[in-house]
């Protein structure tokens, strides 16, 4: 068996997101692999802006464009490092997480998409779909589901 080269995982800022990118980045440090970390996020827009800019202020820049997703990916990045990745490289993609992972996976030309199972479980997940079922179906390499929850 080869070993994986560039091992991918996304990461939205949750705790079981950044729980993914620790066994991804294990993973990644046994392999000798490039750990790419990606973050989807969708700017605010309208109403929903206005209220954050009225209530954070000066302070508004912090929620606009990809500066949230920055932040998830400096975090998810010192978290990969402390669990052995050497190699490390963030991106942030304005786009639905599973059309920005797997684009990014493309991109990057990863061999491995590590995701966590939050959602597989739940009833809203099987209704409207999750994150990790829809990558699992729709990816055209190795998917690593790890247990987050």
């Amino acid at each position: 068996m080869v070993a994986y080269r560039t091992v991918m995982v996304g990461t939205d800022g949750s705790e079981s997101s950044f729980a993914a990118v620790e066994g991804a980045a294990r993973l990644a440090a046994v392999c000798g692999a490039e750990l790419v970390i990606a973050c989807a996020y969708l700017p605010m827009r309208g109403r929903q802006l206005a209220v954050a800019q009225d209530q954070l202020g000066a302070e508004a820049y912090q929620v606009v464009g990809s500066a949230p997703a920055e932040d998830t990916l400096r975090t998810a990045g010192d978290r990969a490092r402390a669990q052995g990745a050497a190699d490390v490289r963030t991106v942030a993609v304005q786009d639905e997480p599973v059309t920005a992972l797997l684009r990014v996976a493309r991109e990057s030309s990863a061999d491995l998409l590590v995701v966590g199972n939050r959602g597989l479980r739940s009833l809203t997940g099987r209704i409207l779909g999750s994150v990790p079922a829809d990558i699992a179906r729709k990816a055209e390499f190795d998917v690593l589901i790890v247990h987050t929850t």
